[in-house]
Formats: structure tokens, C-alpha cells, sequence
């Protein structure tokens, strides 16, 4: 014991040797929380501790894993393998199969995933007859689960009134009839969801004080990582088993709980000391990742939250580089200045890209910075998601688009048929292929012609692939006369795409929400870009051609593994990386629109930010965006609120910024909405305010009379816009210029007159552009 407790230091031992009682170990950022949990259970099994003895409970199958693989290397294989070790899941799953007998169950029960339980919510949404738009299966699902990580029976959900009226108002009465005969289905079958694991846990140590007897007797001790994360039923599971004898030892940080909308409930960890008198906290607060400078701001941001347990997290590290926080004129010269220095850093520094990653606050901001990495040439991967033309939503409309273009696109076409549902299953689409390889046509001109060809398919199946072929009709007879922005929007609403995307704001479809409405901008945005250029229409199939580029590069391995990576905030908890770029930094994109209703949510949000910062160990980098494109227009953001919460000592701020240490923007009281959501009672809290996706009504086709002419170039007098460029007195080569997209700049060149004069612009960012001078969106500077 004595060599490995060396490798600690004060309080990580002080944390591992304190066995007596119930133990609280706050773990800092970075404060070495693994190598405190392995060495302790090492601890208790060298003290006497029979390895059976010792329930120890994780998030993931991957952090069991490692844990049992050091302890391994501790104290041996054969007593690490006899370990209570593993999730929440996977333990409870086992005692539950010991005692299925004494809640209705064989021990053979069957464990459905989240697909198998989504496939019989929707039968039975089928079998009652109900609009499966209204209840939408995966939104049920949702439902569901919350009320049973809740503790929420189908009888218990009856008797909730505030469950009731919540299902009244959002026109969605009959939940509790179709949670029942879900719980029923379930039942007959002998099947388990993941959440019936935790819920009959807890219903078996409550009906079952036998059963509940005798594992409090052989987990002798308990020991709980990451006890910020914990829902209702996985706190009250390990308070039935460890209240008793108070041999327990719980470890996270509450700077880092930042999964509410999963159930996880802060107070859990907050609370402990209420639950076990006589508790004890320990505080890791030597980072041993990041440096001294990253350590200081992400502490100056934290302590700016009320609810938290105090602690003064220090590294002895480097002092390190300042954060520096990058102001962009707009989101696209944001993905091009985060690339940029990207490869500043490459080159000059010698990282190499697997040293970056890209954090976010949602995963429709990918798109910008997917494409500012590929015209740079740098290799890229989004963890624990798909890259933005990769997404089934994505695929979907894109498909519509190629249809519009060409009809005949096969792949497209077997994409979309059915979705959104339209009662053209397998079957039919199976005898449309087989009739076209029979007569060596594409599967549109069986559609167009199904007697011509003998589709074997009932009068009613014709109707239905008459209105199918009628819609795509209509695109492409628009699409002749359309530019892209106009016909994209069309499509979107007209497919049903639109309905079936926006009917509810679970939080699976709000991401979707973001992607489409990503898309959208994107759309808007190459049409402007275009327009600046000289291009008066920009087609559909113009921007297929564009994005062809980035959808073949998703599906291609270049053979590399050196990548920069990219993902959300959330995702990136417990990993770190030598550089960290954390992008987005606006109000109400981080904090999020959907989570400032109330101080609690802020107060998550905040935390969210320092998970973020505190990833990186060398260099940390935040950015934001004067202007962001929404709603397929560029809309002024006010930089986020946090950054004031960042002692300004510990930032490097744009020289233009640097004045007083302020950013403009940030002089307004927070403000919070009035929203309940359905979720939010399972959490006591108000979650935030829920504003609806852009609809789209606003007339978007008069895309040109958006695009400001800069007034400030051409002469106050009535001179004709027939005069050639040199009229415009204050524009020149060399002249610096301020452009709403791409930032600052230098022209290089002038040419052309009149209504074709342009400009040539080399932008320090963006590089090289050709602006067409009366769509052109500059001042001179």
C-alpha cells in the first residue's frame, strides 16, 4: 500500500484512507478523480475487504472498464475480477434477474433498447388510433422515461395532477392510457427498459425489505463516481443500500453538473451531507491538466454560481498564455479565424492537429466550421456525432433538392417516398425497383407511367404514387424559375418536412430544429456570397454542386488519424485536449435561448462553459460573432454574458476590445422567460423559454432587397450609378474595408463600371473575394 499511496498527494490520500464513515470527495477538474477511486478500492481490499464486498458504481461500461484494468494492476486479476463493478445498469440488471420472481418476472426477462422501446410505443400509438404527429413516438418516449427515472408508476402518473394538465395543454390527453399499456406490453412480454432497470430496483427494495436486507450485508461498502450525475431512482437505490451502515464514498464535482435535461439532478450531490450525518468532504483541488492562467479564469467564471460546494482549484503547472477571446464579424469569418489559427498554431508551435479540438454549444454550428476546415486543407472528425451533410434530417431534404434537380435520382428517390410517411412501404418500392430493372427504366418513369409498365401495385397504391409524383412535379416545374433560397423553402414546407421536424420541442427534435434551420442559413448565406460575386440567379443545383464537395469528403478516411476534433460541450466531458477552441460565446446560443428562464438554468449553463474551458491544457481560445445568420438573414448577437464573468486579468481581448478591459454587449441584467415545460416537473425547476423555429414567413425570395447597398461609397450628390468606378471617391487599391461576412479586408484591384463595377478584396481571414459593388455589404474603414 505504501508505494502506491506515494504516487498521491495530501488530499488525494487523505481521501482514499478515510474509511470510517460516509465520505463526499469533491473532485476539481483535472484532480486526478480516477487514479482517488482505484487506489481506494485497492485500499479497501488490503484492509480486508472481500472483493464481493465492495459495490462500486460508474456512468459507463468504458470507465468500469479501465477502473477494474488499474485495480488489476494493483492488487491482481483474480481479486479485481471479483468485483461489484460496472453501471448503474448493469449491476441493478443483475440483482433484478437473482429476484425477478418477487416483482413479476422470470430471470430470463428481456432488456429492450431505446429502438425496441420507440418501435412499440409507436404500435401502440397505431393500435389506439391516435396521430402519431401529435404523439410523436421518440416525444412519448421521452415522457415516459422521465416519469419512471422519477419514480413515476402509469397509476402514480394518474393521480399527478400537475402531470395531467400538462398533458391536457399541450393536446396530448391520452399519455397516461398509452404509459399504461406500454408498463402492460412490457409486462406480458417480459421486457425491461433501461429505466424499468433503476424503477424495479427500487421496487424491490421497497416492497422486498428481505431482499433489501441482504445486499445492504454484502455490499459493505458502496462507492459512486460521478454523483453529480445521478437521477431521483439511481440516489435512491444507493441511499436504501448504504444509509444504513454509512459506509459510503461518492465522488464528482458539482462545478460539473451539466445533465439535467437527462434526469440528473444537482441536489443529489449538494445534499449528501443531509442524507449522512457525520459525512465528510474532501476537495481535490490540485489540477494537474491545464495550466495556471486556464485554472484561474475557469475558478473566476464558476464562482459567479450560488449553488455550489466552495472550493479553490490551483495547478502548479506552467503559468501559461492568457485566454484569448477572438471577436468575428460574423459567424462565417468565425470559422475561418478558428482555422486559421489552426494553422498558425500547426506551423509555428508544432502541434499536430489531434492537439485542437472545436467545442460548441449545439451540433447545427458544425456546418460553419466543417467548411472553414476543408478550404483550409485541414483534416477534421466529429466525435460522437455526424458531420453536418451527414445527418438523417440533412440527407433527407437534401434528397428532396436532387429530386427537384433530377427525378431520376435513384438514390434520392428511395430516401424520400415514404418519409414523411405517405403509405408507400417496402413492398411497394420493392415492386417499383423490380419493375424498372425488368424494363430498363429509372424508378421515376415507373412512377410516371405505372400502366404503362404493369406495376403490380391496388388502385389505391397508384393514388398514392400520383400524389408523390404530382409533388416532385411541382418542384421541378418551381425550381425552372426559382432561385435556390425560395425553392428550398418550398420544398421543406411542401414535402411535410416542416410538420413532422416541428411538431414538438423534445430535445431530439429541437437538435433537429437547429440542423434544418442550419441548412437554411447556409443556403441564404452561399445565395449572398453569390450574389456579391455577380451571379444574379443562384440555383438549386449551383448549391448541390457546392456541398457535393463536403458531403464526399464526410464519406472518404483519408488514411489519418491526426485530426482536429469537433463536438459539443456536452460531449466533451472527460476528455482534455493541448488546445481548445470554444466557439459560439453569444447570447442565446451559449447560454442557450432554451435554458434562461430561471437562475438555476444559467447557473448549468455556466457550468457547461467551465467543462469546457477547464478541457483544454496548454491554450484555451473563445470566440463569438457580432452577427450570425437566422432566419436566413444576418443578425446582429450580443456577445454572452459569461465572458463578463471571466476576471478580464486572465484574457487576452482584441486589440479593438482592450480599452477598459470591456466587451460591448454586455452591460444588460440578465433576464429570464416564463416557459413550464413537461419536463420541468420532474426536475422542480422552469426550464427555459421556448422560442418557436424560424417559420419562414417573412418573404425570403426578396433575398436582393436584403443585401444593403454601402451608401457610404458613392457621392452624396445625384451622380448616375452608370459612372464608372473612379467617381467614388473614397474607395481605392489599398483601401482597408469592414465587410458584414468576411470581415476586415484590403482591396487589391478595381474594375468594371456602372452597375458592374467590382472590387477586388484580399480579407485577412477569408483571403481573396470579388464583391460586386451594388450588392457589395462593406464600409470603408
Amino acid at each position: 500500500m505504501e508505494n502506491f499511496l506515494q504516487e498521491l498527494n495530501k488530499s488525494q490520500q487523505d481521501a482514499v484512507l478515510y474509511n470510517e464513515g460516509p465520505s463526499l470527495v469533491i473532485a476539481g477538474a483535472g484532480s486526478g478523480k480516477t487514479r482517488v477511486l482505484t487506489y481506494k478500492i485497492a485500499t479497501l481490499l488490503e484492509s480486508g475487504y472481500a472483493p464481493y464486498n465492495i459495490l462500486a458504481l460508474t456512468f459507463t461500461n468504458k470507465a468500469a472498464r479501465e477502473m477494474k484494468e488499474r485495480i488489476a494492476g494493483l492488487v491482481g486479476l483474480p481479486l479485481a475480477s471479483r468485483l461489484w463493478m460496472g453501471t448503474f445498469h448493469s449491476v441493478f440488471s443483475r440483482i433484478l434477474r437473482a429476484n425477478a420472481d418477487r416483482i413479476g418476472f422470470t430471470s430470463d426477462f428481456t432488456i429492450y433498447d431505446s429502438s425496441d422501446s420507440r418501435s412499440l410505443i409507436k404500435s401502440i400509438v397505431k393500435d389506439k388510433g391516435l396521430d402519431d404527429k401529435l404523439y410523436k413516438p421518440s416525444s412519448v418516449q421521452a415522457i415516459i422515461s422521465n416519469a419512471k427515472n422519477a419514480l413515476i408508476t402509469p397509476a402514480a402518473y394518474l393521480l399527478n395532477k400537475e402531470l395531467m394538465e400538462s398533458d391536457m395543454y399541450s393536446k396530448r390527453p391520452l399519455i397516461q392510457e398509452i404509459y399504461q399499456t406500454y408498463w402492460n406490453r412490457c409486462l406480458r412480454a417480459g421486457a425491461m427498459d433501461f429505466d424499468d432497470l433503476l424503477l424495479y430496483t427500487n421496487i424491490l427494495f421497497r416492497d422486498h425489505a428481505d431482499v433489501l436486507e441482504r445486499y445492504r450485508s454484502i455490499f459493505r461498502f458502496v462507492l459512486v463516481d460521478e454523483y453529480q450525475d445521478t437521477n431521483f431512482a439511481q440516489h435512491l437505490i444507493v441511499r436504501q443500500l448504504a444509509r444504513e451502515h454509512g459506509r459510503i464514498c461518492v465522488v464528482g464535482d458539482d462545478a460539473q453538473s451539466i445533465y439535467s435535461f437527462r434526469g440528473a439532478n444537482i441536489s443529489n450531490i449538494l445534499n449528501l451531507k443531509d442524507e449522512y450525518p457525520g459525512c465528510r468532504t474532501f476537495k481535490l483541488e490540485q489540477n494537474y491538466r491545464s495550466t495556471r492562467n486556464i485554472v484561474s479564469a475557469a475558478n473566476s467564471l464558476i464562482e459567479k454560481n450560488k449553488e455550489q460546494i466552495r472550493k479553490n482549484v490551483y495547478s502548479e503547472n506552467a503559468e501559461g498564455s492568457k485566454i484569448e477571446v477572438l471577436n468575428a464579424y460574423s459567424d462565417y469569418e468565425e470559422g475561418y479565424f478558428v482555422a486559421n489559427r489552426i494553422l498558425e498554431m500547426h506551423s509555428s508551435d508544432g502541434y499536430v492537429f489531434n492537439d485542437f479540438a472545436i467545442l460548441y454549444r449545439t451540433n447545427a454550428q458544425s456546418r460553419i466550421f466543417e467548411e472553414a476546415l476543408r478550404k483550409r486543407s485541414i483534416p477534421y472528425r466529429i466525435y460522437g456525432g455526424l458531420s453536418f451533410y451527414q445527418r438523417k434530417e440533412i440527407k433527407d431534404v437534401i434528397s428532396y433538392f436532387r429530386l427537384a434537380v433530377n427525378p431520376h435520382d435513384e438514390e434520392a428517390l428511395k430516401r424520400i417516398i415514404n418519409y414523411p410517411a405517405r403509405g408507400i412501404g417496402d413492398t411497394t418500392l420493392g415492386k417499383i425497383i423490380e419493375c424498372g430493372v425488368k424494363h430498363d427504366v429509372s424508378l421515376w418513369q415507373v412512377i410516371v407511367s405505372p400502366l404503362e409498365y404493369a406495376l403490380p401495385v391496388n388502385s389505391g397504391t397508384l393514388g398514392k404514387l400520383q400524389k408523390f409524383r404530382e409533388l416532385i412535379e411541382d418542384f421541378i416545374e418551381e425550381n425552372r424559375s426559382l432561385d435556390a433560397m425560395e425553392i428550398a423553402e418550398i420544398i421543406i414546407r411542401r414535402s411535410g418536412i416542416f410538420k413532422e421536424i416541428f411538431s414538438d420541442r423534445s430535445v431530439e427534435n429541437i437538435s433537429r430544429q437547429e440542423n434544418i434551420q442550419e441548412l437554411m442559413n447556409g443556403i441564404q448565406e452561399y445565395c449572398s456570397n453569390r450574389r456579391e460575386e455577380g451571379n444574379e440567379h443562384i440555383s438549386l443545383v449551383d448549391f448541390l454542386a457546392e456541398i457535393s464537395l463536403a458531403t464526399d469528403q464526410d464519406t472518404e478516411e483519408d488514411g489519418t488519424s491526426d485530426k482536429v476534433t469537433m463536438m459539443t460541450v456536452h460531449a466533451s466531458k472527460g476528455l482534455e485536449f493541448k488546445n481548445v477552441f470554444v466557439v459560439g460565446l453569444e447570447e442565446d446560443l451559449f447560454p442557450s435561448s432554451l435554458s434562461k428562464s430561471s437562475e438555476s438554468e444559467i447557473e448549468e449553463e455556466r457550468r457547461l462553459l467551465y467543462v469546457a474551458i477547464t478541457r483544454a491544457e496548454e491554450n484555451c481560445v473563445l470566440s463569438y460573432a457580432a452577427t450570425r445568420y437566422r432566419n436566413g438573414q444576418p443578425t446582429a448577437m450580443p456577445p454572452s454574458r459569461f465572458l463578463k464573468d471571466i476576471d478580464p486579468c486572465y484574457l487576452k481581448l482584441p486589440s479593438a476590445l482592450s480599452s477598459g478591459n470591456k466587451i460591448p454587449g454586455l452591460d444588460r441584467e440578465p433576464h429570464f422567460g416564463k416557459y413550464t415545460s413537461h419536463a420541468s416537473i420532474y426536475r422542480n425547476k422552469t426550464t427555459g423559454s421556448r422560442s418557436s423555429f424560424p417559420m419562414w414567413d417573412a418573404e425570403m425570395s426578396a433575398s436582393t432587397s436584403s443585401l444593403k447597398k454601402v451608401s457610404s461609397l458613392v457621392s452624396s450628390s445625384t451622380e448616375s450609378e452608370e459612372r464608372t468606378l473612379t467617381s467614388i471617391g473614397n474607395i481605392s487599391v489599398n483601401a482597408r474595408i469592414r465587410h458584414d461576412r468576411f470581415g476586415e479586408g484590403t482591396v487589391v484591384e478595381i474594375s468594371g463600371e456602372g452597375d458592374n463595377c467590382k472590387v477586388g478584396v484580399e480579407f485577412d481571414q477569408v483571403g481573396k473575394k470579388q464583391l460586386l459593388l451594388k450588392f457589395a455589404k462593406f464600409t470603408v474603414i
